[in-house]
């Protein structure tokens, strides 16, 4: 049972979404751009909190009417998956997550998971599908690489010193300043090694993103806002250039 408003919002827009268009995407020398934002960030950056502002505040800015944005994090592709009939269990064999190689071979035998990269590349093509849509804005999973050559995207990280995000992640999981460091360790880890072996980047290459944010002295609210500003630039700049031919990113 869903008991947060965003997902159930959210898990309504994505099922009208992901559904076959009922008529073909136009073809031709231009393509219409669709705005959307991609929010790379280490453990305690603040993700989640900035991506649930900009929500509303792109809602009134750059939404239209039924066609809400939608924040697409780890909480509502779970829910996702449990809603569209596969196991809730499935999201620990997702991207980022930081299960072994032998688990996953393991768990794909015994048929308790379909292949870790079937399952990749069905979110990898889910991304991409609403990336063209548009009015998605995606935390982690790669996905400022994945839809590195859709025209109308955003791609930013968030960052902070280790101290503060380990405070932020003491206070959240009501645990240890040492439990909450190793914690964050292990996710950046996952998050590191996963984009270094499915996409051969470093997650920390800021070339890869358009805006690199230090959370440690700005509130979530002034940050949500500075994103809001460089999408409206980039849009601008977008309606101001030839669009270039368009690819699909790919699993390495």
């Amino acid at each position: 049972m869903i008991h947060h408003t965003y997902l159930e919002h959210g898990l309504s827009i994505l099922h009208t979404r992901l559904q076959p268009p009922s008529h073909p995407r136009p073809t031709g020398p231009r393509v219409e751009v669709h705005p959307f934002i991609t929010l790379s960030r280490e453990t305690g950056a603040g993700a989640t909190t900035v991506g649930q502002l900009l929500v509303p505040l792109l809602d009134r800015e750059l939404g239209t009417a039924g066609h809400d944005w939608v924040l697409l994090d780890k909480d509502l592709l779970t829910q996702a998956l449990t809603h569209h009939h596969l196991p809730e269990r499935l999201a620990a064999f997702l991207p980022e997550d930081s299960i072994s190689e032998t688990k996953a071979v393991i768990g794909e035998l015994v048929g308790l998971h379909p292949s870790l990269w079937t399952l990749e590349q069905k979110i990898a093509e889910a991304i991409l599908q609403l990336a063209h849509v548009g009015r998605v804005i995606f935390a982690g999973r790669a996905a400022n690489l994945i839809t590195r050559g859709v025209p109308g995207g955003l791609h930013v990280r968030l960052v902070a010193p280790k101290e503060i995000r380990a405070e932020r992640i003491a206070a959240l999981l009501h645990c240890t300043r040492a439990s909450a460091v190793a914690h964050l360790e292990r996710n950046d880890l996952a998050r590191r090694r996963y984009v270094r072996t499915h996409f051969a980047q470093e997650i920390d290459d800021p070339c890869l993103y358009d805006l690199v944010i230090n959370t440690a002295h700005l509130s979530p609210a002034n940050t949500a806002r500075l994103v809001v500003e460089a999408l409206h630039d980039r849009l601008r700049n977008h309606s101001r250039q030839p669009v270039v031919r368009e690819f699909a990113g790919e699993l390495a």
